[in-house]
């Protein structure tokens, strides 16, 4: 009970309450041992429990459409599924334990019916749960119009920079620079919480830089330790919602860097027992950017940042292509007319097409995973312009060596890290995989929309999942919804990668400021794509059913199956006999036949399923 007690006051959720409401919640939790990879609760699940973490790590990961991806790792204190006092509705996020986990359960109806003799301490709980997820709330959401004034108490603090005095937020862990570029750049309304994977990255290098600088002896251990701490919380998901400068902005990516100096060394202070905005013992520029530039950070930020969500593509990727290939193996035997020109061409089987959909996503998985080694170099360490001008001789090749260690990536130094602070060359050849890519889905879509055309005036080759309704007008009528808005997906992936390359082209000489219109659209073409392609895949791929009969029709009905014969009969003849079919409408079968030119048997093997569809020894006419 005793260590019970001390995790409740040590908890953002308990903690505030009373200690005769603590020792209510006491004794109506329950504590539960649970294995390794145990889920506490999964996305889509009825909420029946909110449970306090005592002892190991738990990992929340959401699956937004783009795959699953950890939000945050939750440890003792912790709490997760605090809703479930106020509602019973489904669960957004899973909860999964990262190793041997203790906690402590409070279940949803046993709670409610002993607080039910607890008005007090009922209210006291029920006013901490909605005071939390109402903080939570506001360093959560992506709406830009005021929000620098919209913090829950309405308290700040002053900070000073080269500008002046201003007043932050006293409850936000971010200062006066990041303030500043809030008000700067109310361009897009998406901040850098939006890409978690850039804040994981901000923080791993400030991780790395904290751990070489205290390795150098140019930062007090326990400076360093706080900003190490405080740099693994972000990396585990904490403090997100405070990352509020706008992704587009001006400056290189400096208000980028200083809303991760500040958000870190506001935190660390916390972790020493400092207030907010106590600079003096641990300073956003003086510590936690020591021996670093925007320059060095942000760039490599950027391409790790790209490393990891390029993971959630290559996953989304690697299920489409499987579908795709199941799908060559359900329909191996389904005979049909390949197009070329949109014109008639020569048999094949549907299973073919869809193995052939299936080698081109694999071919797409083969050439990102090649041009994403590029994102491996980078110049940290080289500072301002590559000269390493503030930093220790030594630092650069230590500062790699440990971020290396902390990403488990083969990281390597630039060769010269003049040349590697402007160059985004990289950037462009990625971004024209990813094009590539998106092209490359966009056509199999078109084909996806061209092959379930009808239900009677089109192709009718295939049938597609039915979404939803098609139209407010036309009853019956379903669309290719899914396939259309992959299209849109790509289009935009498209738009993307030309502007992405014009900000390449539009660096000068030691540095390239265009880089956060660079990494906005890389990231958003990568998040797009990633959940373009899962939709794709489970909405669409998986529940496409072949109409045989009419794939089958078309082919005996088709001029093109002459070309299977041509080799016996010869082009002369083979023409004539299409001449007639075009003009008459009669089967190429029933014209051959009706001249004798071919006996039945002969007729039968030409014009089979399998010497339609792939090579094999030919039977030349005279």
């Amino acid at each position: 009970m005793g260590e019970i007690n001390l995790v409740l006051r040590s908890s953002e959720l308990f903690g505030g309450l009373s200690d005769e409401t603590q020792a209510c919640l006491a004794a109506i939790g329950q504590r539960r041992d649970f294995g390794a990879g145990a889920y506490l609760f999964r996305q889509g699940q009825a909420r029946r429990a909110c449970y306090l973490i005592l002892q190991g790590q738990v990992e929340i990961v959401k699956d937004a459409g783009d795959g699953a991806e950890r939000l945050i790792v939750l440890g003792p204190g912790d709490t997760a599924g605090e809703g479930a006092f106020l509602h019973a509705s489904q669960h957004t996020t899973s909860a999964q334990t990262l190793g041997p986990a203790v906690v402590l359960e409070f279940d949803r109806a046993r709670s409610l019916q002993h607080l039910e003799g607890h008005g007090k301490a009922a209210m006291e709980l029920l006013s901490r749960v909605a005071l939390v997820i109402n903080r939570r709330l506001l360093y959560a959401g992506s709406s830009r119009t005021g929000r620098e004034q919209g913090y829950a108490s309405g308290a700040t603090r002053p900070e000073h920079d080269l500008l002046g005095n201003a007043d932050v937020p006293a409850d936000a862990l971010f200062g006066v620079q990041t303030l500043r570029a809030m008000q700067n750049f109310p361009i897009t309304g998406i901040p850098l919480s939006h890409f978690p994977a850039l804040l994981r990255a901000l923080a791993m290098v400030k991780q790395a830089a904290a751990r070489t600088n205290a390795k150098l002896g140019l930062l007090d251990p326990a400076i360093a330790g706080a900003i190490d701490k405080a740099s693994q919380e972000i990396i585990n998901g904490h403090w997100h919602g405070h990352f509020l400068v706008d992704m587009v902005q001006g400056g290189a990516g400096t208000s980028t860097n200083m809303n991760a100096n500040e958000v870190i060394a506001n935190r660390a202070l916390e972790l020493m027992g400092r207030q907010r905005g106590d600079y003096a013992a641990c300073h956003p520029n003086d510590h936690v950017n020591l021996g670093q530039s925007t320059n060095d950070v942000y760039p490599t930020a950027v391409r790790l940042a790209t490393i990891f969500m390029l993971r959630n593509l290559l996953s989304a990727l690697e299920k489409l292509k499987l579908a795709l290939h199941a799908k060559g193996g359900e329909f191996k035997d389904v005979i049909k007319m390949g197009r070329t020109q949109l014109q008639d061409a020569v048999p094949m089987t549907l299973g073919q097409e869809f193995e052939a959909f299936a080698v081109t996503t694999g071919e797409d998985i083969d050439r990102l995973r090649e041009t994403a080694r590029l994102f491996l170099e980078v110049n940290l360490g080289g500072t301002a312009i590559g000269t390493g001008i503030c930093a220790d001789p030594r630092y650069p090749q230590l500062v790699v060596e440990e971020l290396r260690t902390i990403t488990n990536l083969d990281i390597q130094l630039a060769g010269n890290l003049i040349e590697a602070t402007p160059d985004t060359g990289a950037f462009v050849m990625f971004s024209g995989v990813v094009k590539r890519a998106a092209v490359k889905l966009s056509k199999m879509c078109n084909d996806l929309r061209l092959l379930s055309s009808g239900p009677r005036c089109g192709f009718q080759e295939i049938n597609l999942p039915p979404m939803q309704p098609g139209s407010s007008i036309m009853p019956g009528k379903v669309n290719p919804v899914v396939p259309e808005v992959v299209n849109q997906v790509a289009f935009h992936v498209i738009g993307n990668d030309l502007t992405l390359t014009l900000a390449a082209e539009a660096g000068q000489l030691q540095l390239n400021v265009m880089e956060p219109i660079l990494a906005f659209n890389l990231f958003q073409s990568m998040q797009m794509l990633s959940s373009a392609v899962n939709v794709l895949t489970t909405k669409c791929i998986v529940g496409i059913t072949a109409n045989e009969d009419r794939c089958r029709d078309l082919v005996e009905h088709s001029i093109g199956i002459v070309t299977a014969v041509m080799p016996t009969l010869g082009y002369k003849r083979a023409t004539e006999v299409a001449k007639i079919a075009l003009e008459t409408g009669i089967p190429v079968r029933e014209i051959i036949r009706s001249k004798g030119w071919l006996t039945e048997a002969q007729l039968e093997e030409l014009l089979s399923p399998d010497a339609m569809t792939r090579p094999r020894m030919l039977t030349l006419g005279n």
